[in-house]
């Protein structure tokens, strides 16, 4: 098969949570093993960094990738989804796996796919770890696609687990409270390897610290010992200064990464840099702040508050549950512009209502709806968001949405894409 047989093979045959929903999630890790211990249990062949969360992980994913790549070490960064190409969810030192290596992987495990019938995900995380343990990576930073616990990627033993935050998400499948996904997520913790928490959470606290008692994990929250004060921006950066205590350990550090919540990644990176250095590692501060200065370039990252053009200025941002729409509205006001507008579609299992609740009324809206079977139609958004008085038109693609936007935008105005990840996938 050519590339994009493989594909088309891959979409077609194995059932993919980003176009079913939650019937292609296997609540075990039965096929991942038996995948792996196929392939000589490659997971076991070089080092990892375990990212769990519910908002963040992505970012924290690539800034960390980034940090290690400029440290010297070949890196490997294991994330999902992908907004354009398959291949951005595989990267070694920031280059994504070549299209050889997914065809001849897919050919050669073609008999044993068609017998266990793995998920979409399950085959992309065996070639991933097949791939690292080839290329002889250092390292490589694992996210998880989903929770923790049973995520096809928590069959590795890392060097430092990392949980950014917790909040409400795939509650269908993780659990509706808080603390519930609090203990999904907490699965990825082992025993006696530490742990990095990005944000003291009163409902998570008490979940993450028993399950690193029960394991004799140490345990660092993030926002306990770090702080950022003095935060800017100028050009395409956001600035801010990084405090342990009442100690100035990153004056003016630069990010490439600009949307607010970054402050919040940037803490748990930093956290997890300082762990890193303790148990062996050699980061020094150079690799910190060149790496955060140009992650999207070491990496490949898109997609978080990232500005597509400018007069009128163009952003989109995968925010897509209720935390991450809170930190985009942040962003959206603390940037100043004349008439907002914005681009949106969502799919159908998350939290809608409370999403829309959270959008101004006073914006122009351009109801749209990606292209995959989870979408919500944009006539029913459009339906559920005339409840909040949100109003605007209907589009029959995310590309003629976003063209209607620029057509009656002015220079001064904004206009905003996102409610999904595939939204934003499509806008790039």
């Amino acid at each position: 098969m050519t590339y994009s047989e493989t594909l088309e093979y891959l979409y077609s045959r194995l059932p993919m949570f980003t176009r079913i929903g939650a019937a292609a999630i296997k609540k075990d890790l039965h096929n991942t093993i038996a995948l792996c211990e196929h392939l000589g249990n490659p997971q076991h062949k070089f080092k990892t960094i375990h990212i769990a969360g519910t908002n963040g992980k992505g970012s924290t994913s690539h800034m960390l990738a980034a940090v290690l790549q400029k440290a010297g070490y070949k890196t490997g960064l294991y994330t999902s989804p992908h907004l354009k190409d398959f291949r951005e969810r595989i990267r070694i030192n920031g280059e994504m796996i070549p299209e050889s290596f997914v065809t001849d992987f897919v050919a050669q495990e073609k008999e044993l796919i068609e017998d266990i019938s793995p998920s979409f995900f399950e085959v992309t995380v065996g070639l991933a770890f097949d791939y690292f343990a080839k290329e002889k990576v250092d390292i490589a930073v694992i996210e998880t696609g989903l929770g923790g616990r049973l995520d096809s990627t928590n069959i590795i033993t890392p060097e430092l687990s990392v949980i950014t935050n917790i909040s409400l998400d795939h509650t269908n499948l993780l659990g509706n409270t808080i603390p519930e996904i609090a203990y999904e997520k907490a699965g990825i913790i082992k025993n006696q390897i530490p742990v990095v928490i990005g944000e003291r959470q009163a409902e998570t606290t008490t979940v993450f610290v028993d399950k690193a008692a029960e394991t004799n994990s140490a345990i660092i929250f993030a926002s306990d010992l770090l702080h950022v004060s003095d935060t800017f921006r100028k050009d395409t950066f956001l600035i801010t200064s990084v405090y342990q205590e009442h100690s100035l350990l990153y004056p003016e550090l630069r990010l490439d990464l600009t949307g607010s919540y970054q402050l919040k990644n940037i803490l748990t990176v930093i956290q997890s840099v300082i762990l890193l250095n303790k148990i062996g590692f050699e980061i020094t501060d150079e690799a910190i702040t060149s790496a955060i200065a140009n992650t999207k370039g070491l990496t490949g990252l898109r997609g978080r508050w990232d500005i597509l053009s400018e007069h009128p200025l163009i952003i989109c941002d995968t925010g897509h549950n209720v935390a991450g729409i809170k930190e985009v509205m942040e962003n959206i006001n603390a940037t100043p512009h004349d008439q907002l507008h914005i681009v949106i579609g969502m799919l159908k299992d998350k939290d809608i209502t409370t999403v829309l609740q959270l959008l101004p009324a006073s914006a122009t809206y351009y109801f749209c709806q990606p292209d995959l079977e989870r979408a919500m139609s944009a006539e029913e958004l459009s339906g559920q968001a005339k409840a909040f008085n949100l109003k605007g038109n209907i589009f029959g693609s995310v590309a003629e949405a976003i063209g209607n936007a620029k057509a009656n935008a002015d220079p001064n105005d904004l206009i905003f894409i996102g409610g999904s990840t595939f939204v934003v996938a499509e806008a790039l």
